[in-house]
Parts: structure tokens; sequence; C-alpha cells
């Protein structure tokens, strides 16, 4: 690295204003020591891991009784528990103000604005939670919502944490199939639809797909008003109200709180379904509240009544991510709709507007811009802003640099990853230390993170699985429906023993930051949103002329397009026409995301001896790269009609 890949540098001032700083100065403090900078923060974090996020409870100011233990069993992944005698309660975390300031903020596309204060929204949790406890509605029951990132979203995420349920939630552009396969297998108590939603200036109709899946799902379904007409929804679906006619029965008074202990379930967010429906991965309550308020007061540096701004749907783990940031006393800016609607200036004129402190968004959406031939640093009155951050994808060198000369020269600019699988970051910025372009600052404090090779060795400066090797909060409880948690030992630890393996390639620099080149496994990831291919699947192999599919995400323009090979019955081609029935079919049965950027024929796709298809292979061939275990495949000469296509170059 050159000095002119030197971005940013932090001020003594800026430094020393941190949370992070002040943090790192009561820590040594608290426990006698002298630690200066974050590379010893974060080495003592790791080391006396009890005494570390027992000071980001009390830093933080986590609200709840403690207990005296801060983690047993320690060393073993599988066994570790933090704070078992803790009790507390997420939503009253979450509204941690009271008054007429700001708590929400939204913005659905130009179509519609709304303000919410700490009252108005603790009101409305009040309501809701009476109206979900006259439905029967308690501890550990499931709240699934299909929605837009507005306020009546979170407004009943508080409400359902407020009684100890548990919530899930996607974006209402997911097909009927693709929301069944989620919430279908974690059988909610209540199923929560908008009435319709704006994306690219057009009105979305839902009525037909909540009325299907109400009725798929057999539970009481609340309908909130936003595009389209509520009313007309309800009619379509049986056992449906609107929110006025929810709450209605209820007035407004103190929010109730039900205490549950660190490990009681909160959230439930679902993997890509890679290998058949995706995973139902249930998050803890303190896990995840202690991971998350540590990145947003710490990592981020928010302090109570900044603006808060992440570019995100209800159906990523950056939602999450984003509400949890309450918690900090932030006021949180809400987006729904296309990024570019009405144009590309809009998140800018929000940003503008709110005064935005944090502007949180995709490495997709930052290469867009600038492609755009878009300036915000000279269109734009963005000095509020001192952090941006980037996840979803690995954030270009070039990101970097058009961060730095198009949108704004002094800021810090944080690409960030970790994913759905901690609902939080193994891998993000901090304020102590410089930007260089093309890397992720360092990794989060409380985790052990590292690069192994394929032998289970630490690596420098060489690409290797990103591995964290001690536990963390933030590890998922279990999956839903995995009583001997075989799928969640698989999922992470089959690769190394006692050992978090992510699935993510990466490497670290010589700063002590690290670069993230991409999945490791067969996830795909467009534009930073998890897919998977099983999803696919199962829409195109519905259409008589498919008999086989497969797919791989190839690297292409600095993030990933979804790559679909197909093998089509006798005397089919791959006509305009098919190609357009299979791209309609995957757009309305999963949802956009999910379509792939290049549909191919090929004669054959290679398989296991027991007949899975081998994604990976596919794409290793595709990306130049040696296949291993070429032994374990049926049809091995299958593999050679994926090298050189010509149709993969543009």
């Amino acid at each position: 690295m050159h000095d002119q890949d030197l971005l940013w540098t932090p001020s003594e001032e800026f430094r020393r204003q941190s949370p992070m700083f002040s943090f790192m100065q009561e820590c040594n403090r608290r426990f006698g020591l002298s630690i200066s900078d974050f590379t010893g923060l974060h080495a003592w974090s790791i080391a006396d891991r009890e005494n570390f996020w027992t000071a980001v409870w009390d830093f933080c100011g986590v609200k709840g009784h403690r207990g005296e233990r801060a983690l047993v069993n320690g060393d073993l992944m599988l066994e570790a528990r933090f704070f078992p005698d803790a009790e507390l309660n997420f939503a009253e975390n979450l509204l941690s103000r009271s008054g007429k300031g700001d708590a929400l903020v939204f913005w659905g596309e130009d179509k519609v604005r709304d303000r919410w204060s700490w009252d108005r929204l603790a009101e409305t949790v009040s309501r809701l939670q009476q109206a979900y406890r006259a439905l029967g509605i308690g501890k550990g029951d499931r709240v699934a919502a299909m929605m837009p990132n507005m306020p009546e979203t979170i407004a009943c995420m508080l409400a359902a944490t407020s009684i100890g349920a548990i919530w899930s939630s996607c974006s209402p552009d997911f097909g009927e199939q693709g929301v069944m396969d989620r919430f279908g297998q974690i059988e909610p108590k209540l199923f929560i639809a908008c009435s319709g939603y704006w994306y690219g200036g057009k009105l979305q109709d839902v009525t037909t797909k909540v009325s299907a899946i109400a009725q798929r799902l057999n539970v009481p379904t609340l309908v909130v008003p936003y595009a389209g007409s509520a009313d007309a929804v309800v009619a379509a679906t049986p056992g449906a109200r609107t929110l006025d006619a929810f709450v209605a029965p209820f007035e407004a008074r103190p929010v109730e709180f039900v205490p549950v202990s660190f490990s009681h379930p909160l959230f439930i967010l679902f993997s890509s379904g890679t290998t058949g429906v995706p995973k139902c991965i249930v998050h803890s309550t303190g896990g995840a509240l202690l991971q998350l308020i540590k990145e947003h007061c710490l990592h981020c540096g928010v302090v109570p009544g900044e603006k808060v701004f992440y570019f995100t749907t209800c159906g990523w783990m950056m939602w999450n991510w984003l509400v949890t940031g309450l918690a900090a006393g932030a006021t949180l800016c809400l987006y729904d709709g296309s990024p570019f609607a009405p144009d590309g200036n809009i998140l800018f004129d929000y940003a503008q507007e709110e005064k935005f402190a944090l502007f949180g968004t995709s490495a997709k959406y930052i290469d867009a811009v600038h492609k755009s031939g878009l300036t915000p640093k000279t269109s734009h009155d963005l000095s509020s802003l001192r952090l941006m951050t980037s996840t979803g994808s690995p954030l270009s060198p070039e990101g970097f640099t058009f961060v730095y000369e198009g949108i704004k020269d002094d800021i810090q600019l944080a690409s960030i990853s970790g994913g759905t699988d901690i609902v939080s970051c193994f891998v993000l910025g901090n304020p102590l230390q410089p930007v260089w372009r093309g890397e992720i600052q360092g990794p989060g404090l409380g985790l052990a993170v590292d690069v192994w090779n394929d032998e289970g060795k630490p690596v420098r400066g060489e690409k290797g699985e990103l591995v964290c090797t001690k536990a963390f909060p933030s590890m998922p409880v279990m999956f839903w429906n995995d009583p001997e948690r075989s799928k969640y030992q698989a999922a992470y630890f089959e690769r190394f023993d006692n050992v978090w393996c992510h699935g993510d390639f990466a490497a670290w620099t010589e700063h002590g930051g690290l670069i993230i080149h991409g999945r490791s496994d067969a996830t795909l990831n467009p534009g930073g949103v998890r897919i998977g291919t099983a999803e696919i699947y199962n829409q195109v192999e519905q259409i008589p002329e498919v008999l086989e599919a497969l797919c791989i995400g190839q690297d292409w323009d600095d993030d990933v397009r979804v790559v679909l090979f197909v093998r089509l019955a006798a005397g089919a081609s791959l006509t305009e026409d098919l190609v357009k029935a299979m791209k309609t079919r995957i757009r309305t049965g999963a949802s956009p995301r999910h379509v792939p950027a290049k549909i191919i024929a090929v004669a054959d796709i290679p398989r296991t001896k027991s007949g899975k298809i081998v994604e990976l292979a596919v794409r290793d061939v595709v990306h130049s790269r040696q296949v291993k275990n070429k032994e374990a495949l049926a049809n091995p000469e299958a593999l050679d009609l994926f090298v050189g296509l010509e149709e993969l170059r543009s």
C-alpha cells in the first residue's frame, strides 16, 4: 500500500471524542489496564471476554438485571452461555427515550413522508401489545410480517418483543412461495402485511398474494395501510383487520415489558435456501442486543439524538441492525422503495434535509451512484455526515476512492461484513484507526476473527477462510425445527472443530485490516442480498421445457451476478420467449432479486453419485479455479461444458 491509499486519518480530537475512546479509558480505570489503541483494545476484548462484555453492558447502559456470571463454558462454541443469570427485555432497551423528539423519520420514495416522536412510538407499541395479548399471543409465540421498512413495522416488532414473542420479517416483494418457505416453517400466530407498496414510482398491488398467504398460514392477519387500499386487502382476506380496527379497543398506557433470559429467542432470520427451504436462524434477545449496541455505540460512535440511516428492506439483517440504533438513543431515518426514485439524488436529498450522521448503504449502490455521474459532494450539503458504511458485497477500491472524491472528503468510510448468521458484523470500522483504500478497518471487539487455510492454520497476506475461534454472544441460539442441532453444527462447525467457519474468502492486510474476497460457499449474493439457488430451482423447474437447472454467482463488475444454466427437454430451445417465461416465473414466485442476469442452455449438468448437482464445482470452472474431488462426480465430463463459455464474457 502506498501513501495515496491512505484515504482518511482520524484527528486526535475525533479519536478522543469517540465513545470507543471513552470506553477504552473506562476499561483502563476499571480493570487496571494501560490500553492506548484499537489493537490493544481488541486483543484484551478477546483475552478477557467476561470483563469485556460486562463492560459493554454497563458502558452502553443496557437495561435489565445482568447477574454475576458473564460467561460459562466459554471454551466450547456450542455450549458457551453468556450472562446465564440475566433478565432483560429487548423492547425496553429500544424504547430508550421519551418526549416529542423524533424517534423515526420515514420517506417512501417521493410519495410518503412521516415522523414519529418517541411518545407516539411508545403509545402505538402499547396499543399493539394489548391487541396481541387479546389474540392470545405471548412469550415464545411467533409474529411474522411481510412489510416495507416503515415506522409501523418497528412498532409491530417492539410490541411483539415487549411480551417475549419472537419476530420474523421479510419484504413485500417476495412471492407467495418465497414467503411460505419462510413463515410456513415457524407457524406464526399473527401475519402482518402492508396494503401495497411503492417501487420505482409504481404502486405494487399485493391483494391476491396477501390473501393466499394468510389462508395458507391460517392465522389472523393485520393489514397496515400504506399504498393501495387496506380495505380491499381486508375484504379479500378472511380473518383480516386493518391496523386501526386492530388497536381500536385499546387506549395507550405505559408499555409493559416481560423480562426474559439472555438466550430467549428474539428474531428468526432466514438463510438463503441454497440446499432446500431456507434455514430458520434463531437469534437471542441478549446476544443480538449486546452485540448490536456495541456496534452502534462503540464502532459507529452513535450518541443520543444523532440521525442514523441504512438503506435496507425488512428481509435483510441490516434492518434488524438498523432498528437497534434506538437503543443508542438515535433517531432512525427509514426509507422504502427504489433508491433511484424519482432519481439518483433522493437518498442524498434525504441525508441533507435530515442531517444524517451515519449513512449506511450497499457497495452496489455506491457503484451505481458513481456510474451515474452524480457527485453529491458538490450538489448536496453533507456537513453533518461523519460516517458512511457499506456492506452486502465487498466495496471495490474504486468505490472507496469515489466516496472520498465524489461524496465527501472528510468522512470515515467503514466497509463492514458479517451476516444473517450472526445478525451483526465480524469485521467493520472503528473511529481510532485510518481508512485505507479497499480495506475493512478491522475485526469487531470481542470477536476472535482470523483467516485460516485449508489445513486450519492461521495465514497472513494470503486468502483463506474467515473464522471466529472463540464463542461470542450473537451466535444463533438454534435453528428452528433442529432439535439435535445437527443442521446448526453442519452450517458452521463442520469444516473446523469448535471453530466458526463463516463461508467468506478473506485476507489480512499489512495494516491489520481485512479484505473480503466474496463467498466461499454456494450462496448467491448479488447486490449484497443473500439468495438461494433452491428457491430459483423451485420456480424454473416447474416449466415443462426445463429438465434441470444449476445456478451460480459469477464475479462480475465488482459484484456478483446470478447465472442460470438449464438443461432443456428434447426438442426445446432457449428462445427469447422461454427466457422471458423463466424470468417472469422467478420474479413472481421468488422475488425480483432472484432473477438471473444470464440464462444459458447446456447439454448436461454435473452431479454427485447420489444425484446432487454440484454448484461449487461449476462456479470454480467458470472462474478458472481447480475443481477438487472430481472423483465424487457421477459425470465429471459434464464440467467441460462450462469451460470458456462465450456467453459469460459479456
